[in-house]
């Protein structure tokens, strides 16, 4: 039942057989560059549409239990690992990019939370959320997703842990420390006016994701099958020992999603680039892509900036490094 499950459901076998017979249809061989191309572009495509309206859809729902006030409340008495570890779990339920993290980050800083809660938050709420773990799960089995998610949520605590412990509350933007911010009241909803939002939150996500993801799916593409398996190998794979770190080098200015991001990741994975590799990657470019970190500039000061990449850039590489070992 599992099996069936994971293929059918998750993997979406069906689709690819669908495809790939469609393809046929038009005269195209599998075998070839071209049909696998466009079988593999049609088929990630997709599915990773399928599973973005079902997924940020139910999270939409959901978020209509947590808004922003109540939230406040919630973390407001929290402190320490605690406080820490509910801020990168609320991460997990925003369907956000880095840059649409920034204003929630703001909002959160301007209503006195602790720093570590407010970074905890930031580290988690583009790396790691209820969609990865579907996502993930569908392409890379149940374990790499449970790995994926565990380490995202570990990192994220760890790294608030440490910017509290190291007080740096001054090194907030005076402008950001000196904004009030007005009360507003707990809307009521009701089952419609919840599915309406988790509607228009699909809406919103797909307007904003919906060019990453093809260029994702056609990077990916052309990586499964244009170019040569040695040649990847040699930059990203186990043999050279600077591969995790070009891999995350590499991530970091990439500005994409969980969804724009997992082709190009499915791809390496099936030319025989390390599941830890690929987590420091994927991680890199989710948490610490460019205009992100551009925008987080006008709201930290350059030591908070610069202490924050290096948490992140530390922490993904000893995940990464840690999941090659024990795959060695």
């Amino acid at each position: 039942m599992w099996t069936w499950i994971s293929d059918q459901l998750l993997k979406m076998v069906w689709l690819n057989d669908l495809m790939g017979k469609l393809i046929e249809r038009f005269g195209l061989s599998l075998d070839s560059k071209i049909g696998a191309s466009l079988q593999f572009f049609l088929f990630d495509t997709i599915k990773i549409f399928i599973l973005l309206t079902i997924l940020i859809f139910v999270m939409g729902y959901v978020q209509t239990f947590f808004p922003p006030e109540r939230t406040k409340v919630l973390l407001g008495g929290l402190k320490g690992w605690k406080g820490n570890l509910l801020g990168a779990l609320l991460g997990t339920v925003t369907p956000f990019c880095s840059c649409s993290s920034i204003p929630i980050f703001i909002g959160f800083t301007t209503a006195g939370l602790p720093l570590g809660v407010t970074f905890s938050f930031l580290i988690s709420s583009p790396m790691v959320d209820i969609a990865s773990i579907i996502m993930l799960m569908s392409f890379f089995g149940w374990k790499f997703a449970i790995a994926y998610v565990l380490l995202g949520l570990l990192l994220a605590v760890i790294g608030g842990t440490l910017i509290d412990k190291l007080h740096l509350e001054n090194e907030i933007q005076d402008y950001i420390r000196e904004m009030e911010e007005g009360l507003s009241q707990v809307e009521t909803y009701t089952v419609k006016k919840r599915m309406s939002y988790g509607w228009g939150q699909v809406k919103e996500v797909a307007s904003k994701v919906w060019l990453y993801v093809l260029i994702g799916v056609g990077i990916g593409a052309l990586i499964h099958n244009w170019i040569p398996t040695s040649f990847i190998q040699s930059i990203l794979g186990n043999n050279n020992p600077f591969g995790l770190i070009i891999a995350t080098l590499i991530g970091a200015p990439i500005y994409a999603d969980i969804f724009g991001v997992l082709p190009i990741a499915e791809a390496l994975f099936s030319k025989g680039v390390p599941v830890g590799t690929l987590m420091a990657f994927m991680m890199s470019v989710t948490t610490l892509s460019l205009p992100s970190l551009i925008m987080l500039s006008r709201v930290v000061k350059p030591k908070l900036l610069g202490i924050f990449i290096t948490i992140c850039i530390v922490g993904i590489l000893l995940i990464g490094f840690t999941f090659n070992s024990v795959a060695l």
